[in-house]
């Protein structure tokens, strides 16, 4: 009978500094920090540098990118493209350039970098990515760029040691509420070599969140006092500025 020998390699260990981050009324924008380490043992072969990759993607939701032109004096509409799914938040972060850690196939592979990662969009009646310079994939990763929910930094992650590293996650303002997924992927010699995944939570607190769970657990309730609320303001508002 013949035994199964198992395989060595090795193996990351990761965490973020809090997996809970709270968005109050005043909440201005922050920051995470995501540490750990490559384990391997002695029998793993030595395979000389590590490059390491992470990727942060938030909440999914549909997107919708319009082109606009002037026309007759006004700026209208003319075209669209929908996407599909796509994170709201979007970030890249390695130790080094893409094309020194991996070759443009295995870039492509495994979504390195903004250019590389699927962007599910409605072409016509058909469901596909595009090329990276499409004019609505362009203007769409553009747009988010500008707002900090799309980014992509080659050198934020920093190895303290051969098998220690640590990176900063920044949170913008706008941060969209939901659940984050952080994607860790080490590579050696321009080919994967072990990946791990974590996740952390962005949450609304106090009253701005006391009025989003109630008008989506409570619909009617909340559409009867909003409208209670708009004629009591509309009732005061007349006695305030009425002419006697």
């Amino acid at each position: 009978m013949l035994a199964a020998v198992p395989a060595h390699a090795e193996r990351l260990i990761v965490s973020v500094s809090n997996h809970r981050v709270t968005v109050t009324p005043n909440y201005s924008g922050g920051e995470l920090v995501l540490f750990g380490s490559v384990e391997k043992d002695d029998k793993t072969p030595n395979r000389g540098n590590y490059d390491l990759v992470v990727t942060v993607s938030g909440p999914r939701a549909d997107m919708v990118t319009r082109r606009k032109e002037r026309k007759f004096g006004i700026w209208i509409n003319t075209d669209s493209r929908q996407f599909l799914q796509v994170p709201g938040y979007l970030a890249l972060f390695s130790n080094r350039p893409f094309d020194q850690i991996a070759s443009p196939e295995v870039q492509r592979r495994q979504q390195l970098g903004l250019n590389n990662v699927l962007l599910m969009q409605r072409v016509g009646a058909d469901y596909a990515d595009v090329v990276p310079n499409d004019a609505f994939r362009s203007a769409y990763v553009r747009l988010r760029s500008e707002h900090g929910l799309y980014r992509e930094a080659t050198s934020a992650v920093t190895f303290l040691t051969p098998t220690l590293f640590r990176t900063g996650i920044p949170l913008p303002a706008e941060v969209p509420i939901g659940t984050y997924n952080v994607e860790i992927k080490l590579f050696a010699d321009g080919a994967l070599v072990t990946k791990t995944e974590t996740a952390f939570e962005i949450v609304k607190v106090g009253f701005e969140q006391f009025v989003a769970t109630t008008a989506r657990q409570n619909g009617l309730v909340y559409g009867l006092v909003t409208a209670f609320m708009a004629l009591m303001t509309g009732w005061m508002a007349s006695i305030v500025f009425r002419k006697d």
